[in-house]
């Protein structure tokens, strides 16, 4: 619920006075891009401001503007061109970031990505040395998207309810309809479709425990602050729940250097407290005439500390060898810090999963069910939203069988078990398509074995990751200041050590990357996919659309809210 915090006038000034007391000779907050093109006369700026605890506090205690809600280190607000240009010039204040509007972003899929083979395990040879399966049971999965409603197949695993939307107070379910299918990707159980519909045989991990954080509202939209303050409650109800994963198919348009991002800052502190942070790449991957658009990753996708999830289109096969990169699949550097992202990809498209009855989604495009009625609906979506889950309920396979992985650990597994596609390349594909019984194994065995056992030729490894280290790595992995190929000696090594590697700075791919032997420079175009042709692209300036939306990378005219921009070409957003 909004909370007004009195007029302008007279308690600015006295508030500017109590917070400069301390800060004499220092200069003003930084502002994110976005907030600093502000145009002249906008009717106010929804805003997060991080400070200090004393510096918050006396922002709370002094008129200024609208208080919406209080999260770590920072307070969202909503105020007026006036009382932004003021907080911007306050030395107390050290980064104020525009609060913006994040967007919700199986047969098949589980024999694609391996997980139902990880549910059977293995018998072994005449019954000895055998593996047990794992179904996810007891790890906790927290899906932060539109809510969770009743369906046969999540049963009674659904183990809390919370809601963090704004405006929306004692709002129960999933009014949109995403979230629930989210969570049946994630973890559905397929038995309830029996003699309902084939095409889902459950989610990757269908034994997990589900914690249903609604921070995205009836229209499928939510503010960056709600998606904060969901996150801190994560953190904080961690051990209660035994939440080890996120899942976020949601983002918004990156507006600022990931550091200084505070959904992505929120993103680092759930990782510092081990819980893995999956969120979507995006649904910004070509133009209307189907060109690749690159720099279209969103936040929180662009943190290094999550593990972002592109999209394939399996092609309704699970043979992987017609898998694809999808079209629409958000394609990397991210802008400002050119990390390379996507950290991997998963099935995504016309994905099966439970439909939420009387829902948006259902109501407006019921050409989109498939099958069944009630708690025991189905519907066909697509979108790296859909992708998402598949990685997150495959990671809480990992940690069943596998419960003191740190994060970093996790995605070095996950990285170093897909399935490199040269077509995609590093930034429309990562390291490549999950593969969960190959992750598992390198989760149980480390790495060396895997390469050894599995592959037979250690120069016949296609995937890796992209990450350079914080200096101790050095000797390791670098001659000098460029990149190598790992010898096998530093496999194992190079595990253990997963928490010290700075991801997705440079290029590191396994031992057969094209370019593992690339000088340490920043990646030119033409090097990162064999189909397209180096000077495609060129960077341009961000624009902003009236209703306040920064979209991605490029230059043009006045565009709607829900089109993304690359040169003067626009391409509906397709989620």
């Amino acid at each position: 619920m909004k909370r007004t915090i009195g007029p302008f006038g007279a308690s600015l000034v006295a508030l500017l006075a109590a917070l400069a007391v301390s800060v004499s000779g220092q200069h003003g907050p930084t502002l994110s891009p976005d907030l600093a093109a502000h145009p002249a006369g906008h009717r106010g700026h929804r805003i997060i401001v991080q400070a200090d605890p004393s510096a918050l506090a006396a922002l709370r205690g002094h008129g200024l503007g609208v208080l919406r809600r209080q999260v770590q280190g920072a307070l969202a607000m909503e105020v007026s061109d006036e009382q932004l240009e003021a907080l911007s010039r306050n030395p107390a204040i050290a980064h104020i970031s525009g609060d913006l509007r994040v967007f919700g972003d199986m047969a098949v899929t589980n024999k694609v990505t391996g997980a139902s083979t990880v549910w059977q395990g293995t018998s072994g040879l005449l019954g000895i040395g055998g593996t047990p399966g794992y179904r996810g049971s007891g790890i906790g999965v927290a899906v932060l998207d539109s809510g969770i409603g009743s369906h046969n197949a999540l049963g009674t695993r659904v183990t809390a309810h919370v809601n963090f939307v704004s405006g929306e107070p004692g709002v129960t379910g999933d009014p949109y309809g995403h979230g629930t299918h989210v969570a049946g990707i994630a973890g559905g159980d397929g038995s309830a479709a029996k003699n309902v519909t084939s095409a889902y045989s459950g989610g990757s991990a269908p034994a997990i425990n589900l914690i249903d954080v609604r921070v995205l509202g009836r229209d499928g939209s939510g503010l960056t602050s709600d998606v904060i303050a969901g996150i801190d409650w994560v953190v904080a109800n961690r051990n209660k729940y035994n939440i080890r994963v996120v899942n976020l198919s949601l983002g918004h348009p990156v507006t600022e250097p990931s550091a200084s991002d505070p959904l992505d800052q929120a993103v680092q502190r759930a990782v510092a407290q081990g819980i893995v942070v999956v969120a979507a790449a995006g649904n910004y991957g070509q133009t209307a005439t189907g060109a690749p658009i690159f720099g279209g990753v969103t936040s929180p996708g662009n943190s290094p500390y999550a593990i972002t999830v592109g999209a394939i289109d399996a092609n309704g096969s699970a043979d992987t060898s017609d898998d694809t990169i999808a079209p629409y699949s958000s394609r990397g550097p991210t802008r400002y810090d050119l990390a390379v992202k996507p950290d991997v990809v998963a099935p995504g498209t016309r994905i099966v999963s439970l439909e939420a009855s009387k829902s948006y989604l259902s109501t407006t495009y019921p050409q989109w069910h498939v099958a069944g009625k009630g708690t025991n609906a189905y519907l066909r979506l697509s979108g790296t939203s859909m992708a998402t889950p598949v990685v997150s309920g495959g990671i809480a396979l990992l940690l069943n069988a596998q419960p003191s992985l740190s994060p970093a650990q996790v995605k070095m597994a996950l990285q170093m078990g897909a399935r490199y596609s040269a077509s995609g390349g590093l930034l429309g594909g990562g390291t490549g398509t999950v593969n969960f019984p190959q992750t598992l194994t390198i989760a149980q065995n480390g790495l060396v074995p895997n390469l050894l056992n599995t592959v037979g030729n250690v120069l016949g490894a296609g995937s890796g990751a992209a990450f350079r280290d914080d200096g101790s790595m050095t000797d390791r992995l670098y001659y000098g200041t460029g990149l190598r190929r790992l010898s096998i000696l530093d496999l194992g090594w190079l595990f253990q050590g997963a928490d010290k590697a700075d991801w997705g700075v440079l290029n590191l791919l396994g031992l057969t990357n094209p370019l593992a032997s690339t000088p340490a420079k920043r990646l030119l175009w033409g090097e990162v996919a064999d189909w397209i042709p180096g000077d495609y692209c060129t960077w341009g300036d961000s624009i902003r659309s009236p209703s306040g939306q920064v979209v991605v990378w490029g230059s043009g005219d006045y565009v709607d809210a829900d089109v993304v921009v690359w040169g003067s070409s626009v391409v509906k957003d397709g989620r």
